[in-house]
């Protein structure tokens, strides 16, 4: 018996051992939260852009948003409120001087805590173009394969498409791949100047890659050849880029870059942003620039684990943002809206309307708050381990109203 005993407290032992390791190794409480459980948090703060008054200026502005691969306000200097001891992105710092941004410190750079369904790129778009997580139950980077992208959600290539908006959707690589063609066919009928388009124009041989596809130094001509046919037509454009030599691992390394540091990744970083910076500035010698809006935004935290592996793990990296030349409300706000900020990427959704002169009823659009308002955000409302929490939990209203186009199978549009 006491052998008995003895074998069956070990047995409870090892299977307690088992269950703990099991849940800390392959994260169960997770898996749990996004199978299993349901939370009604994203359905009892989603606003549809389908029930909000939207109301655009006389003379609609022109939006041009950058992507910035893996950019992020940790490359600055400590005293801007980065980590590094030289400033890596010295251009980008005084091109933000003449622009506004939004902080979560009282005064340096800073920007957006990273959410549930954000950490890549292709998350990162659809938080700042729909206002929403990117919630599926696959691989990330394989929906959208079937040609539909949350068709029951709206997003702001929904809204200007409905107001007349040319658009245009660049970068570097196949639009394929994590099934962004689906995703800005449905949400904009954008126009695309991807991997395949820029081959099929001729712009480059057949058999041309470099890193994702073409590389930046391209992407860059390509977008001043766009801008111009856009900039031609007799109707507003909304333009979206993002660039890609930031990427991890390392970067890639263009031809006509300086190395003045060590690292591979630290030379990217400052090649990359001066380049941005310098497609900027010929934006703003343009005659459309007068009444076009440019928003810039690191899509989301960089993945290069070995450039971050000697950083205090209680720092706190952000992802840089800037929006130059908004309409003059938001540049009129008072400095409280822009620093102790605790916001997310799908704030932008809102905001980057209200740059261009929108009026939005009740400063929300998805679950995103308008961050030119006095309106709380959800993070500052409610709390950023909250509501990443309710973020991790399946939602059925997201899995019933937003995976599908519930519009078109008797849902209410009033039923949120």
């Amino acid at each position: 018996i006491p052998r008995l005993v003895l074998s069956l407290v070990l047995a409870v032992a090892v299977l307690a051992g088992g269950l703990v390791y099991g849940v800390k190794k392959f994260q169960l409480v997770d898996v749990y939260h996004a199978y299993v459980s349901d939370s009604s948090y994203i359905q009892d703060h989603y606003v549809s852009p389908r029930d909000v008054k939207l109301i655009f200026p006389k003379e609609k502005r022109n939006l041009i948003h950058i992507y910035l691969e893996s950019i992020e306000t940790t490359y600055l200097s400590k005293e801007l409120g980065g980590y590094m001891k030289t400033n890596l992105m010295p251009e980008l710092t005084q091109l933000a001087g003449e622009g506004v941004s939004f902080s979560h410190t009282p005064d340096t750079f800073g920007g957006p805590r990273q959410t549930v369904g954000s950490s890549w790129s292709v998350a990162a778009m659809v938080n700042m173009e729909l206002g929403l997580p990117l919630k599926i139950p696959m691989n990330g980077n394989s929906y959208g394969k079937s040609g539909k992208f949350l068709p029951g959600a709206v997003g702001i290539g929904d809204i200007l498409k409905a107001q007349g908006y040319e658009q245009t959707i660049m970068f570097g690589a196949d639009s394929d791949f994590g099934g962004l063609t689906s995703f800005f066919q449905n949400h904009g009928d954008f126009n695309f100047m991807d991997y395949k388009a820029v081959k099929e124009k001729g712009l480059i041989p057949k058999d041309y890659k470099v890193w994702w596809g073409y590389e930046d130094d391209k992407l860059y001509e390509y977008a001043k050849m766009e801008l111009t046919r856009l900039a031609g037509e007799d109707k507003p454009f909304y333009f979206v880029m993002e660039t890609a030599d930031t990427h991890f691992p390392d970067g890639y390394l263009s031809p006509n870059a300086k190395t003045p540091f060590d690292k591979q990744y630290a030379n990217v970083i400052f090649y990359s942003q001066a380049e941005t910076v310098k497609f900027v500035r010929w934006i703003q010698s343009q005659p459309f620039y007068e009444n076009t809006t440019i928003v810039i935004n690191g899509d989301h935290l960089s993945m290069d684990q070995n450039f971050f592996k000697d950083f205090d793990p209680n720092y706190r990296r952000t992802c840089f943002n800037l929006i130059l030349n908004p309409t003059p409300n938001c540049t009129s706000a008072p400095d409280t809206r822009f620093h102790n900020r605790e916001w997310a990427t799908f704030d932008m959704l809102p905001t980057m309307l209200a740059s261009i002169g929108v009026e939005i009823e009740g400063n929300k659009l998805g679950i995103g708050t308008n961050l030119f308002s006095d309106t709380p955000t959800l993070f500052e409302r409610d709390g950023t381990d909250f509501v990443n929490e309710e973020l991790e939990k399946r939602s059925n209203f997201y899995n019933e109203h937003i995976l599908v186009d519930w519009s078109r199978v008797g849902g209410d549009k009033k039923d949120k």
